[in-house]
C-alpha cells in the first residue's frame, strides 16, 4: 500500500473499497433469508440488465399482440409477490418465434418463446416456467455467473464507473452466459423455488411435472432444447423425480389451486 501526501492512492483506495464489499456485499439468495457473496449490488445488475434487454431487443422480434404481453406480466407479478427478491421490478417480454425456449437475466428481465407458450396446455403450466426463471433471478444465478467470469477488477469498474466502455463488455459477456445455459445445481434449485412460490401463487404444482414431461419428449432428438431437458437423459430423470419428491411434501395441497384451461386455451387461440 502506498501513501501520497499522507493520502492512500486511488489504486489502494479501489482495492480497499473492493474489500469492503467483499465482507459486506452479502445478500438474499433463497427462503429463509439464506444469503451468499454478491459484490454486484442490485443497481449494477440492473443497468447490467437494462443492457442485455436492449441488445435482446434490437436481435429479436417482440410479439406485438399487448394482451399477450399483459397476461405473462400479471402471471409473472402473481409470482413475484410471492417470491424472496422484492428489491429490483420485474419485467417480462414474449419474443415471436419458434423457437421452445424461456430464459432469465440478471436485473430482472425475463423472456419466453412463442413457440414454448404454443407447447403449454393451461395457465399453470405458464406460471411453472414462470416461477422457474423468476427463481433464477431471486437466487441470482445469473449475476453470480457473471461476477465470477468477470473477475473482480472487471467487477469494480462496472461498479464504480471508471471505464464508459465496460458495461458493453459486461453485457455481452452476460449474455453468452446466459444462452450457454444453468448448471445442473442452479436448475434443481430453480425448480425447487418454483414450485413452492408457484404453489403460494395459486396454482397447483403438479403442472410443473406436465411441462417437464412435454418438453422433455419434445427434446428427445435435440440436445439443445430448452435447458438440454431429454426423456432419456438420467439427468431429467432425476429432475422430474426431484419434483416429484418435493410436491409430495406440500401435501395436503389447497383445494384453491388452479390449472385455468379455459383461460389459457383463449389466449393460446391468439398465437397464430
Amino acid at each position: 500500500m502506498t501513501l501520497r501526501s499522507g493520502k492512500l492512492s486511488c489504486p489502494s483506495k479501489y482495492f480497499l473499497i473492493l474489500i469492503a464489499i467483499f465482507f459486506l456485499g452479502c445478500a438474499v439468495t433463497g427462503p429463509g433469508g439464506r444469503k451468499s457473496l454478491i459484490f454486484i449490488g442490485t443497481d449494477t445488475e440492473v443497468n447490467i440488465g437494462k443492457s442485455m434487454d436492449n441488445s435482446i431487443r434490437k436481435d429479436n422480434r417482440i410479439l406485438s399482440d399487448t394482451l399477450w404481453q399483459k397476461y405473462i406480466s400479471e402471471i409473472g407479478q402473481k409470482i413475484v409477490s410471492v417470491c424472496d427478491r422484492n428489491d429490483l421490478q420485474y419485467h417480462f417480454a414474449i419474443v415471436d418465434s419458434n423457437i421452445v425456449n424461456a430464459f432469465a437475466t440478471p436485473g430482472g428481465y425475463l423472456y419466453f418463446y412463442s413457440g414454448l407458450l404454443r407447447q403449454m396446455d393451461n395457465e399453470a403450466e405458464l406460471a411453472a416456467v414462470v416461477a422457474h426463471e423468476i427463481s433464477h433471478v431471486v437466487a441470482r444465478h445469473g449475476i453470480k455467473r457473471l461476477q465470477a467470469t468477470i473477475g473482480v477488477s472487471l467487477a469494480g469498474q462496472i461498479v464504480f464507473g471508471k471505464n464508459p466502455g465496460v458495461l458493453e463488455q459486461v453485457t455481452n459477456i452476460g449474455l453468452g452466459l446466459t444462452f450457454a445455459g444453468y448448471s445442473r445445481a442452479n436448475e434443481n434449485e430453480a425448480d425447487n423455488l418454483g414450485i413452492q412460490y408457484m404453489t403460494k401463487a395459486g396454482y397447483d404444482p403438479k403442472a410443473t411435472l406436465t411441462m417437464f414431461k412435454k418438453l422433455a419428449l419434445l427434446s428427445k432428438d435435440n440436445p439443445d432444447f430448452f435447458e438440454k431437458l431429454s426423456m432419456s437423459h438420467p439427468d431429467t430423470q432425476e429432475r422430474i423425480r426431484r419434483s416429484e419428491t418435493l410436491i409430495d411434501s406440500l401435501q395436503p395441497l389447497s383445494s384453491n389451486l388452479h390449472l385455468f384451461h379455459e383461460k389459457y386455451g383463449i389466449m393460446k387461440s391468439r398465437l397464430h
